[in-house]
């Protein structure tokens, strides 16, 4: 009986809404998985609000795409373009799938591992969102593996999102806190970083 009703609950209906922009309203259905958790609504309000006067135009990168909402939102804000990874081949053609359902070529969907991804990327990001399965990563060798990459410019902004209490409180050098915030069982924060 537990398989069935597990199964069941696999196969309903799950989306993520986009509470902005153009495609303010537009509903993403998502694909079920255990480590996947889409950022909150509220959360990403609070989150966009935060980036109001540096969305537009800018060059993003949601490393650990999962249900995509990050990078669908800042796109449909005015991001310039979005790169999206997820290793799961299935949650990367739905996300595909997205995006020409949205008639657009400013999302692109890269099926690869986060961490490797960053090794061997040559673009650089305005923006960088940071949303990994929670415990999935020390989240200070994240942060320290992405300021060895080439992806930050001197200005980036690095979005992180974790269980409350497990924001990092020693950041690698080169980066601050801008903003801090948390909603129910989930901190997150805004982070620059200077070269």
């Amino acid at each position: 009986m537990v398989n069935k009703i597990d199964s069941r609950l696999l196969r309903a209906p799950q989306y993520v809404k986009i509470i902005g922009g153009q495609w303010r309203g537009t509903k993403l259905p998502i694909i079920m998985r255990p480590q996947l958790r889409p950022t909150a609504s509220r959360t990403r309000e609070t989150l966009f609000n935060w980036l109001n006067s540096t969305i537009s135009g800018s060059s993003c990168l949601d490393l650990f795409a999962g249900s995509g909402a990050l990078g669908f939102e800042a796109v449909s804000r005015g991001a310039y373009k979005a790169t999206l990874i997820d290793n799961d081949a299935d949650v990367a053609a739905l996300l595909k799938e997205h995006a020409v359902r949205l008639d657009t070529s400013a999302i692109e969907i890269v099926c690869h591992d986060a961490l490797q991804f960053l090794l061997q990327t040559q673009d650089q990001y305005d923006i960088i969102f940071l949303d990994p399965p929670f415990h999935a990563l020390d989240l200070t060798y994240l942060l320290q593996q992405l300021i060895d990459s080439p992806c930050l410019k001197p200005s980036t902004r690095i979005y992180l999102e974790a269980p409350t209490g497990h924001l990092p409180s020693q950041l690698p050098a080169g980066l601050d806190w801008r903003r801090q915030s948390q909603a129910g069982e989930v901190e997150y924060g805004l982070l620059s970083f200077k070269s």
